[in-house]
């Protein structure tokens, strides 16, 4: 993936999510582009972006979503019925729904998965993406995805920490992607970045090759819901 096209993209989902944080209703192809399934506070890039690599394998993004706090729960039969999937108005926007139905995405329990349906709205299906989304910042998750991995030796699980916020509490950082097109940054190597975490040396090479791994495996668009 070509960095310019990956940055483009970034560029184009930090534009989708400040047209929702402020009400930007204006008409696109017949759609609302203020309309995101749940409300989004933080907008990050991170790993190979964030190091100046051109060409990349894949485009990682991390979203914060906030609690749908407008919600709609007289319409969920409406749209189960209709739409055969839960939760609509509860843990996404019964508007977004209405607008954009194609793009609903349930779990596998037929709720309506506001990570998936994040993934749907903002990627297309071939794009190489990776999809983080959280209920908590890029930083604390990184923190707790590292002890649970930890915990169970599951390195995989580990959130690469070389973080870049392009978008948070409704202010987008031109300077941060300013920076991120000129590969002005510096980050460490991987093992380096966990040994910052609290990792020994070891144990930090093994993890991170366990996770470029498990990263070179995947294809495609890809997307991770968490909740801290």
């Amino acid at each position: 993936m070509d960095r310019d096209a990956a940055l483009d993209r970034v560029a184009d989902i930090v534009d989708l999510v400040e047209r929702s944080a402020t009400g930007d209703r204006t008409p696109s192809n017949g759609d609302d582009p203020a309309l995101l399934p749940v409300p989004v506070r933080e907008v990050w890039v991170y790993g190979d972006v964030a190091l100046g690599l051109d060409p990349l394998d894949r485009l990682d993004v991390y979203v914060t979503k906030d609690l749908l706090m407008r919600g709609d729960d007289d319409r969920e039969a409406e749209f189960e019925e209709r739409l055969g999937v839960a939760g609509v108005g509860k843990t996404v926007d019964a508007d977004w729904a209405e607008a954009y139905p194609e793009h609903l995405r349930a779990n596998d329990n037929g709720h309506a998965a506001p990570e998936r349906c994040l993934a749907a709205h903002l990627l297309d299906d071939d794009e190489p993406v990776h999809l983080e989304v959280c209920n908590a910042s890029f930083t604390d998750n990184v923190t707790q995805r590292l002890r649970g991995a930890m915990a169970r030796e599951a390195y995989g699980e580990i959130l690469d920490p070389r973080g870049v916020c392009l978008w948070a509490d409704g202010r987008r950082d031109d300077e941060a992607m300013a920076k991120l097109r000129g590969g002005e940054l510096a980050f460490p190597t991987l093992p380096e970045a966990l040994e910052m975490l609290g990792l020994d040396a070891e144990t930090a090479a093994e993890a991170g090759g366990v996770m470029r791994e498990r990263r070179a495996e995947e294809t495609g668009r890809t997307v991770r819901g968490d909740v801290v």
